[in-house]
């Protein structure tokens, strides 16, 4: 077993190493682009990449709607992070290309990837109030311009045994401030397939995603911030007891 898990990691780097070769001069072909649109060609290129890409590492994919989706109109995602590979199945989660996700800045330093992470996500430098305050306006700004945005709202990984760990407000207050509802999302198998803490733990298997109820946000505001997490939180919470995510104790 530990030999084929050895080939399997092997297979799985040359497979990667192979897809970044291909996916560089096609997403270098959206430089000219403005910012937005060369976004949305980006998103439009990783998706078709990670469709692929999880073919050809094993890993099959199923999406569980609880309630419909309505992918034309603008939605707050808010899903919990529990793997390095919550990117990709994100790529899998929402098959729309206008969407933005919430990036580090540190990241966009690196040389050439940085370029394309800052296109195709809003940077947040977190130690700075000011960017912190930038980055709300450019999430607001994006939903204005019918962009859905996608975040964690734990912040971080979740290592612990809970279902979650607390949530911060940001994703709150925007979909507050924009009237636009929340919709909550659950990877259910992404701490099989890759454990945050090493890339050889990456293994081929199902992932599943879980489209909980939407949450409207008509009738809250900024002073019921709190009460809007605690009802998401119960939602996913219950949701993850209730499809045994392998992490609860």
């Amino acid at each position: 077993m530990r030999l084929l898990k050895l080939l399997y990691i092997v297979y799985a780097v040359l497979v990667l190493i192979v897809f970044t070769l291909i996916s560089i001069p096609l997403i270098m072909l959206t430089f000219w682009l403005p910012k937005a649109k060369r976004g949305n060609a980006i998103y439009f290129l990783l998706r078709h990449a990670v469709d692929l890409l999880m073919f050809m590492l094993g890993i099959w994919h199923t999406t569980i709607y609880e309630s419909p989706h309505d992918n034309k109109k603008p939605s707050v995602f808010v899903f919990n992070h529990i793997s390095y590979l919550d990117a990709f199945i994100i790529m899998k989660a929402i098959r729309r290309q206008n969407i933005r996700g919430l990036g580090k800045y540190e990241i966009s330093k690196i040389p050439f990837f940085g370029f394309i992470y800052s296109s195709a996500v809003i940077m947040v430098n977190r130690s700075d109030k000011e960017d912190r305050a930038r980055c709300v306006a450019d999430l607001k700004e994006a939903i204005d311009n019918n962009i859905s945005i996608v975040l964690a709202p734990e912040g971080t990984f979740n290592e612990t045994s809970q279902p979650l760990l607390s949530f911060y407000d940001g994703a709150f207050r925007i979909a507050i401030e924009t009237k636009t509802p929340i919709k909550p999302l659950l990877f259910l198998d992404a701490y099989d397939r890759l454990h945050y803490s090493s890339f050889f733990t990456l293994s081929p298997g199902k992932s599943r995603i879980v489209y909980l109820e939407e949450i409207a946000v008509e009738g809250y505001d900024l002073n019921d911030i709190a009460l809007l997490k605690e009802k998401v939180y119960q939602a996913m919470e219950a949701g993850l007891r209730k499809y045994q995510a392998t992490w609860i104790q």
